[in-house]
């Protein structure tokens, strides 16, 4: 365990949106961060983008310049995840990683030979089974799912997801964990989808396919949701945010799990194998420019 006067320490696995939201919120609560990518292009990107939620906090008088200052101090970036796990003793690591169980359990093998035995391995899966994720381990019983919200630093929940072997130990220090890093917490059993996700991943399909059908407008669709249901951000426009590629794979693991009411719109896998992933590829239901949609460019969909 980390020298009582230290900080604890994190690995966070994976540089995307997700993780660098992960890393910010760990930095904030005073934990020593190394955000760990292949890329390192991303990994610049990551730390740009931490850069201004700080100062995004500064100007909003939500933190100090010297609170800033020292959780932007706190973050370290490697692109060598077995390295950064031999170079010094982690007291969590979390990944969220691209929701394929291959890639997830390479990530589960490394972690559990390198990581102290006190360790915790989390997942920030919000459809795959953290039971079979867990099963890629020797300690299952630390193992657990931490399923944060996108964008994490304005998004309050913290779904804690309990596998087979989970243990009550586990549990309750995921639970002191969520706390400090001021989230609401809930736990839930391993489920496909947990709870949000099944939910969420229904209302972006049915939207979908209200937008090939020729229902309404993506505009409008996501105004009636906003205005009628008081959600904060319309289904296309968060399909856009989560990225379309990542909702049809949580889409494709549901309707294998859960049956057919799952089943992918059409139109989500077109846009996918167009390469209309969302904000990330600057193009998804609508277009974006310096990551601001563009005002008009919802997708027009032709029979």
């Amino acid at each position: 365990m980390s020298n009582a006067t230290e900080p604890a320490r994190v690995a966070v696995v994976g540089g995307g949106q997700m993780g660098t939201g992960i890393a910010h919120s760990f930095a904030l609560a005073g934990y020593a961060v190394t955000l760990v990518d292949l890329q390192e292009a991303q990994l610049n990107k990551a730390v740009e983008l931490i850069g201004k939620i700080l100062g995004d906090g500064v100007r909003l008088g939500k933190l100090s310049e010297e609170q800033a200052r020292q959780a932007a101090a706190r973050v370290r970036t490697s692109t060598d995840l077995v390295a950064t796990l031999s170079a010094q003793p982690y007291d969590w690591l979390v990944e969220t990683v691209v929701e394929k169980m291959e890639i997830k359990a390479a990530i589960m093998r490394d972690a559990d030979r390198l990581l102290p035995e006190h360790a915790i391995i989390g997942s920030n899966t919000s459809a795959l089974s953290l039971t079979e994720i867990a099963a890629h381990t020797r300690r299952p019983e630390r193992v657990v799912g931490l399923h944060f919200f996108n964008p994490v630093h304005k998004m309050k929940l913290l779904e804690i997801v309990r596998g087979l072997a989970t243990s009550d130990d586990t549990i309750a220090k995921s639970r002191a964990l969520g706390e400090r890093l001021c989230k609401d917490v809930v736990v839930v059993n391993d489920a496909p989808g947990l709870t949000t996700s099944r939910m969420s991943v229904l209302l972006g399909n049915e939207a979908m396919f209200m937008l090939q059908e020729g229902t309404a407008s993506a505009e409008d669709i996501d105004t009636a949701l906003r205005g009628g249901l008081n959600h904060p951000m319309g289904p296309l426009e968060l399909g856009d945010l989560t990225g379309w590629d990542t909702r049809l794979s949580v889409l494709q693991y549901l309707h294998r799990t859960l049956g057919e009411k799952y089943r992918p719109c059409p139109l989500i896998v077109k846009i996918v194998a167009a390469g209309y992933f969302g904000r990330k590829s600057g193009r998804g239901v609508y277009q974006y420019h310096d990551g601001q949609k563009v005002a008009g460019s919802g997708l027009k969909v032709t029979s």
